[in-house]
This record gives C-alpha cells, sequence and structure tokens, in this order.
C-alpha cells in the first residue's frame, strides 16, 4: 500500500478535473492530463510549493480551512469530502479502526429476508474481505457459470485477479480491478491483519498487475455504476449496481445489480425462464 494515501487521493482528483470545469483556459500545450499543481493552487489560495508538499507526503496534517479550500477547487463530491477528511485523521502508524475483529461471516435474518425480496435481481452479500456470504437465485445465474460460486466462501477479489476467467467474464477487466483494489483500501487495509494476509496472497499469486494498483489506485471505490458482464447463455449484459453499507456491526455491504438497458432486461428474464418484464431497465 502506498504510504502517501493523501497524496495519492489529492494527485489523482487533480488529474482528473480539466481546465474548463474550473472556468481555466486549457492552452496549447499540457503535460499533464487535468489541472497543473500551480493552477490548484491559485484556485485553493495555497502556494506551489505547498501543493507539493502535500502530494509527496512531506506534510500530512493540513488544516480544515485549506482541505476545504482544496476540496471546493477540485470540485469533490459529498463522499470524497469525507474520505479526505478520513485520510488526514487516519494517517497515524497501526491505526485501525476494526482493531482484530475477525470478519462477519454471517448474515442476520433480516438482511437474508432483504435478500430475498430482491429477486429475481442478481444480488450478493459481501464482508470486507470481498468473500461471498449470501446471494439470489439471479446472483448465481449470473455468476456460477464463471466459477465463481464453486469455492466457499468464494471470494470476488480472488475471482478477478487470480482466475482467468474473469478477464473473458469482464470486458472492462481493468476498470473492475482497479475498483477491486480501491474496495480493499478503502479502511485500515494492511493494518487489519485479515486484509493484509490477503493482499500478500494476492501479491504472490498475482504480481504487478496487483501491486503497481496497490500503489496507484486511490482508497475510494464507486459506490455506483454500471459493468459489463459477456454470459455464456445471456450473452452481452450490461448492469447498473449499487453498493449499500450494512451497519458498522455487520460490517458487510449488500451489492445489488439491475439491468441497464431493455436488451439486458429481457437476457437476465430469459435467463431466469420469466416473462418479460420481471426487471425493468434502470
Amino acid at each position: 500500500m502506498s504510504d502517501n494515501e493523501l497524496g495519492l487521493f489529492l494527485r489523482t482528483r487533480r488529474e482528473a478535473v480539466t481546465p474548463a470545469q474550473v472556468g481555466l483556459a486549457a492552452g496549447a500545450r499540457r503535460r499533464t492530463p487535468g489541472l497543473r499543481r500551480s493552477e490548484l493552487a491559485t484556485l485553493a489560495g495555497v502556494s506551489v510549493e505547498y501543493i507539493t508538499r502535500l502530494e509527496q507526503g512531506r506534510d500530512r496534517r493540513p488544516s480544515p480551512q485549506v482541505l476545504s479550500a482544496l476540496a471546493d477547487a477540485l470540485r469533490l463530491s459529498t463522499s470524497e469530502r469525507v474520505h479526505l477528511h478520513v485520510l488526514t485523521k487516519s494517517a497515524d502508524a497501526g491505526f485501525n479502526c476494526m482493531g482484530g475483529a475477525q470478519p462477519r461471516r454471517e448474515v442476520r435474518p433480516a438482511v437474508r429476508a432483504i435478500l430475498d425480496r430482491l429477486e429475481p435481481a442478481p444480488a450478493v452479500i459481501v464482508n470486507r474481505l470481498t468473500e461471498v456470504l449470501a446471494h439470489t437465485d439471479g446472483y448465481r445465474r449470473l455468476m456460477a457459470p464463471f466459477g465463481l460460486l464453486d469455492t466457499t466462501p468464494a471470494n470476488l477479489a480472488r475471482f478477478v485477479f487470480a482466475d482467468p476467467r474473469a478477464r473473458d467474464v469482464y470486458p472492462d477487466w481493468q476498470h473492475l480491478a482497479d475498483q477491486t483494489v480501491a474496495t480493499l483500501k478503502h479502511g485500515p487495509f494492511r493494518k487489519d491483519p485479515h486484509i493484509a494476509a490477503l493482499a500478500d496472497e494476492l501479491t504472490v499469486t498475482v504480481g504487478p498487475e496487483f501491486t503497481d494498483r496497490v500503489e496507484t489506485v486511490p482508497s475510494l471505490p464507486a459506490a455506483t455504476g454500471v459493468t459489463r458482464f459477456v454470459h455464456p447463455d445471456a450473452g452481452q449484459l450490461r448492469l447498473a449496481y449499487e453498493i449499500l453499507d450494512l451497519s458498522a456491526d455487520d460490517d458487510q455491504r449488500l451489492i445489488v445489480h439491475l439491468p441497464a438497458d431493455e436488451s439486458t432486461a429481457t437476457a437476465l428474464d430469459k435467463l431466469a425462464g420469466r416473462r418479460p418484464g420481471a426487471l425493468r431497465a434502470v
């Protein structure tokens, strides 16, 4: 894991903002994909040297006023602002709000009941290790042909990186791999001994495809988006996903997939043996 998550986050967000988004002229010759450090410094009202220190990790304790100015300049969303604040508070070595708690592998009956109500949508409950704890029949129909559910417990991160079939399942594998690493890093990461053990395993079995991402991907996964699948029976699918955090005591997440277009909705209905219209495109 990068020992400078704050600097990594600031740099990647700076590079994601175009000059046009903040009312600046792009100019003819630009080497950076987004804002220059000097441009961010001007927008935030700080010096270029200070931006450099933050990105290089030589200053990890910016004031609340500076954080607010940087967040405004970078056009950060609410979740990104919260994450920026958390990064400054968790800079101390050894910080781990989970302590030595074991990953929760039991799913509460009420949560299972909610999962049942989501049929026929593909939905799954995972813990912080990305272990699959419970799922709908819709999720089984979607993922079982690829062998994801052959092991107990199945593990999404291990499947994405260590199973060669994953690259055939996901046309946008590179993006999914980035999001998977961001998910593992979203929290104490290696300060959690259980996640550290999984990361060590992937470091050995996968190598640079995993370790390079650990060093360069910020620890803020997307909570919503669209994933493309190639299913042996249903063909090309586009599924919109929503990730919902359960209570802190559960330490689990609910991931729900819904068809992102009408052709995907029809394909999933056929896969489930249902009449068209059981699932609607979002």
